[in-house]
């Protein structure tokens, strides 16, 4: 692991299934290979638990008779004859699709840029096996770890074919490799646990076990003996960034063209109006070389090109496939995703602008008021933006971090919370989301 994909023999197979269902009866249709291969090793309490291996190589084939449209997906070895005539006798029999289609020919990428995603380096599983050990060790040498949750190392690799039958045909493929952590600290009914890992597309790029496990070993002792807050109301609420970016991601899907056309987003109806912060902005870039959502085409062969989603706090681009741009009367903007036989629109490599307040110069303005390190459960509707979670961090006090606080409740709108969101400048762009420390005001929390 990783191979470089064998893309001339999929791309072959690919053409040929196309090809078949053309001659069976289907007006138009694509194929799809989705390659996948990865390993690791997870270890606890330094002892290997598991070594893992996979490989696969998913074929789905598309076909459409008018606006009948069928999917159906097969392991390596399957007849292509036969699954294409079982594709176009599906769609024979199903119900039309006004919006169901290929993308429109002119939208096609005539060119695939290299965006350097792939590195080919081969971590063997006895080097997988020393960064695990090496980080619970790392984690565990700490004083007041207690005990261990595991450590795993993986490597691997994901590669896409498409085919279609008006005239694209491409491939990509993409490295992984990750390392993460977990560790408890303290006692009996006194113990924390917490985390840390890394994930990164070159294998050189990850950073080291040791530095991995130190953090997590930091992370957990930081949490001991935590207190209850009592319930307040209009406070501001401070997520460092990797809360940061789970909330990016819930304005991500709160301007989905997915949801939109469902209707099940607040903001279905706000297009080209304010639903930031003035002076906020949230990008998309799936051009980004070396980015950790990077691909140079998407799901149906449209290059996607970098965009504002929401600019100067105004909202202006929904995230779009073909199938839901031509349900809410617009174009593809290259965002489709394949998932099994279907396209949905999303994200790519996502971020949050920072600002130019450092994260202690935020915490300072605060005041008092909580900095969250950790949520816990759902809590968020979709739909009217009600927005209610379990929390767990630091009480802020004359500008510091001071006590860790647990067993507490943050809540508002997000309509409310998107008009008062004050970023700091620390974002880190190495994952597909990305966000700086930021600051919420107006919140209510709901402690003792």
């Amino acid at each position: 692991m990783p191979h470089e994909i064998d893309s001339a023999n999929l791309l072959e197979r690919a053409e040929q299934l196309v090809q078949l269902a053309l001659k069976a009866g289907a007006e138009k249709a694509d194929a799809v290979v989705v390659r996948s291969r990865s390993k690791g090793v997870s270890v606890r309490l330094g002892k290997v638990e598991s070594t893992e291996a996979s490989e696969s190589d998913d074929f789905s084939l598309r076909v459409f008779i008018g606006r009948q449209v069928a999917s159906v997906s097969a392991n390596p070895g399957f007849d292509l004859t036969a699954l294409a005539e079982r594709a176009v006798a599906m769609a024979k029999v199903s119900p039309e699709d006004p919006y169901a289609g290929l993308a429109d020919e002119s939208d096609l990428a005539r060119e695939i840029a290299d965006l350097e995603l792939y590195d080919p380096t081969d971590v063997s599983s006895d080097s997988l096996r020393e960064s695990a050990l090496a980080m619970e060790d790392a984690a565990r040498s700490v004083a007041g770890v207690s005990n261990s949750l595991g450590a795993g190392a993986s490597a691997g690799m994901g590669g896409l074919v498409l085919v279609t039958s008006h005239g694209f045909s491409g491939s990509y493929a993409g490295s992984r490799f990750s390392r993460s952590v977990g560790v408890i600290a303290g006692e009996g009914t006194k113990m924390e646990r917490d985390h840390d890992f890394d994930s990164r597309l070159y294998f050189a790029e990850l950073d080291s076990p040791e530095e991995i496990g130190r953090r997590a070993a930091e992370r957990a002792i930081r949490r001991l003996n935590p207190r209850q807050v009592p319930t307040a109301s209009n406070l501001t609420v401070v997520f460092d960034p990797r809360v940061a970016r789970g909330f990016v991601g819930t304005i991500a899907g709160a301007i989905n063209g997915a949801s939109v056309a469902r209707k099940t987003s607040f903001l279905r109806d706000r297009m080209g109006q304010q639903v930031l912060k003035a002076g906020l902005n949230i990008t998309d870039d799936p051009l980004k070389v070396r980015g950790s959502s990077s691909r140079p085409f998407d799901g149906e062969g449209i290059v996607g090109k970098p965009l504002t989603m929401i600019e100067d706090g105004v909202l202006k681009h929904w995230f779009l496939s073909s199938s839901t741009a031509r349900e809410l009367g617009l174009r593809t903007n290259g965002r489709g995703v394949r998932g099994g036989t279907a396209v949905s629109p999303s994200s790519t490599n996502l971020a949050l602008e920072p600002g130019d307040i450092s994260p202690e110069d935020l915490i300072r303005n605060v005041g008092t008021g909580l900095y969250i390190t950790d949520m816990i459960g759902q809590g968020v509707d979709m739909i009217t933006g009600e927005y209610s979670r379990g929390a767990s961090g630091f009480w802020i006090e004359n500008g510091e971090l001071t006590y860790p606080v647990s067993e507490i409740t943050v809540a508002s709108n997000l309509k409310d919370m998107f008009m008062r969101i004050t970023v700091a400048n620390d974002i880190d762009r190495k994952f597909g989301v990305a966000a700086p420390t930021l600051a919420i005001e107006g919140m209510t929390l709901a402690g003792l």
